[in-house]
């Protein structure tokens, strides 16, 4: 396995990236196609179109609002964790002080630098972006969703 950088920290899911998404797309783009060129069933490939948008749209949104959500629980749920073993104390007024995105990209980074990052984050207001960028040894994420 590749060791994980910021360049290839992005993970997707092949048979709903690449084999489902596509399909579903083809199929759209062939729908409205049919519509503009099939008069005798137009109807018909206007109701096609709308069933497989509908589709295409609960396909994406209701797989990426579960999977998301429940990632950003246990992204929240590690960082009060690490927090705590590194500093022994609660982590409830810093967190409070940090966006999302910043404690998401605080555990890309080992505990040395995670100190170092988080003073940062609280004192400059990095992006999470930016706090990625910065890590010099990347500690790597194999189970996300």
């Amino acid at each position: 396995m590749k060791t994980q950088n910021y360049q290839n920290h992005r993970k997707f899911y092949a048979p709903h990236h690449f084999i489902y998404l596509p399909l579903v797309i083809f199929l759209q783009g062939l729908g409205v196609y049919k519509i503009f060129t099939d008069s005798v069933d137009q109807l018909l490939w206007i109701l096609f179109s709308i069933v497989i948008f509908l589709i295409l749209f609960l396909a994406i949104m209701v797989r990426q609002h579960y999977a998301l959500g429940l990632q950003n629980r246990l992204v929240r749920l590690e960082f009060k964790q690490r927090y705590f073993e590194i500093f022994n104390l609660r982590s409830d007024k810093v967190e409070e002080k940090l966006d999302f995105s910043q404690i998401a990209a605080l555990r890309f980074a080992y505990d040395d630098e995670f100190k170092i990052l988080l003073e940062k984050a609280l004192e400059e207001n990095i992006s999470g972006d930016e706090i990625k960028k910065s890590i010099k040894k990347w500690r790597a994420d194999e189970n996300r969703i």
